[in-house]
């Protein structure tokens, strides 16, 4: 093993199965080579035990030919992976080096679940609203199935929180949630991104890198705005939810995945299967169980919980409170961004109002001009809402975006539709 410390690795022996156990309850290790054969303890043993320590130590065992059933038995008790020997040095390094990733892995997600806890208040659905009430019902009994979920409804709505409520309600809760926006990411991207990709399998392809539907295994897999995905990616995320299997870009062999998918959209999927633009397998296969969240226009008794949960999110300005006038103004309004464009609002009335009672004069003038919708029709209101916000923000469409609550290329489709802009933003 003189040959790894060479290499820069971190190298303790052990001559025993016992020493091993020593040496694993004293300090943390990434890696564990592990040869099934050896005095006192044997390896098997040794596995055994790690797994009531709780270790995230990732184990590759070493084993003669003779031993191989023994070794696929070791796999069972959750090694990483097995070597026959004898074995070259090159092919023990590439094997630690994998088994080294996936431990970094499991870390980061460990981390990750800690800050999830940590925010699990803000990422509370706030509603008092019977449809709502009667959606988080339904959350509750989607968890517990492993059939894929659509969640659908207008952009800003809240639909990855939904997502993540399903996740945290599922036995996959204690796995890994991933999401991804479909709409977000470039399409050259977008696959290597979702599948990940082996060392040269494109320019720029220096190292093998995993992808998104590796690193949720054994958890929930979010795909926001899965409308966006282009009909080749369309084709190999049906064959995934199908066989579980999958290869990475510029991979020859298959990779297997444990995975809950959850799909979002805000378009119209049906629609859009009729144009030709998204393949009607893989739609019947998404929408097993389906959701629709309803707009912020159609739940207004939701806005006052919405308003006092904002600002209980932002202690420094806990003294802070809106007049029943400016309340009045938010029951009125249409709010064509829905729950995240109302965050916005209230954020920005918080941090630029002088005064602890926040006036009508202080919101923005799209809200206090902006006449009530009875009496006109929902989509010239937004219309106007969002050229307006467009000129404000000097024409800057990312700024637009930010500022109305909705993704960039929401906004563009909206633009497209209106006669305006050839450009992506």
């Amino acid at each position: 093993m003189s040959e790894l410390s060479e290499d820069g690795f971190g190298v303790d022996k052990a001559e025993s199965g016992t020493k091993a156990m020593e040496l694993l309850e004293k300090d943390e290790y990434d890696v564990l080579l592990l040869d099934l054969t050896m005095p006192g303890i044997g390896g098997i043993d040794v596995l055994r035990r790690l797994k009531t320590l709780e270790l995230t130590t990732e184990v590759v065992i070493l084993t003669g030919n003779a031993t191989v059933p023994t070794a696929v038995e070791a796999m069972k008790l959750g090694a990483y992976d097995y070597l026959t020997k004898p074995f070259k040095m090159a092919e023990l390094k590439v094997v630690i080096q994998r088994a080294y990733e996936k431990k970094k892995l499991l870390t980061e997600n460990l981390v990750l679940r800690a800050q999830v806890k940590r925010q699990s208040q803000a990422q509370r659905i706030i509603t008092q609203n019977p449809l709502m009430l009667e959606i988080l019902e339904n959350v509750n009994k989607v968890a517990l199935s492993e059939f894929p979920v659509l969640i659908y409804g207008d952009s800003g709505v809240g639909k990855e929180l939904v997502a993540k409520a399903i996740h945290n309600q599922s036995k996959r809760v204690d796995g890994p949630f991933i999401p991804i926006n479909c709409g977000a990411i470039p399409e050259n991207m977008l696959e290597s991104e979702l599948f990940g990709h082996e060392k040269g399998a494109f320019t720029g392809a220096h190292a093998r890198k995993l992808g998104l539907l590796e690193i949720a295994n054994y958890g929930t897999l979010f795909l926001d705005e899965i409308s966006e995905l282009s009909p080749p990616l369309q084709g190999k995320l049906l064959r995934v939810i199908e066989t579980k299997t999958f290869f990475r870009v510029g991979g020859t062999k298959e990779v297997g995945v444990d995975v809950k998918f959850v799909s979002a959209t805000n378009k119209d999927i049906k629609s859009e299967m009729e144009r030709g633009n998204f393949r009607s397998d893989l739609y019947y296969r998404i929408s097993t169980l389906a959701l629709y969240i309803p707009p912020l226009r159609e739940r207004k008794e939701d806005i006052p919980l919405l308003v006092d949960h904002t600002i209980q999110l932002n202690p420094v300005f806990k003294k802070k409170k809106f007049a029943p006038e400016a309340l009045e103004i938010f029951l009125e309004y249409a709010w064509p961004g829905n729950v995240r464009e109302l965050q916005n609002v209230v954020h920005r009335a918080l941090l630029l109002s002088k005064n602890d009672i926040i006036e009508p004069r202080e919101l923005p003038s799209d809200l206090t001009l902006n006449p009530k919708v009875s009496g006109r029709r929902l989509e010239d209101v937004e219309r106007e809402h969002i050229l307006r916000i467009l000129q404000e923000a000097g024409g800057q469409k990312a700024k637009a975006a930010e500022i109305l609550g909705i993704d960039p290329k929401t906004l563009y489709r909206k633009l497209l539709s209106y006669g305006f802009g050839n450009d992506n933003p």
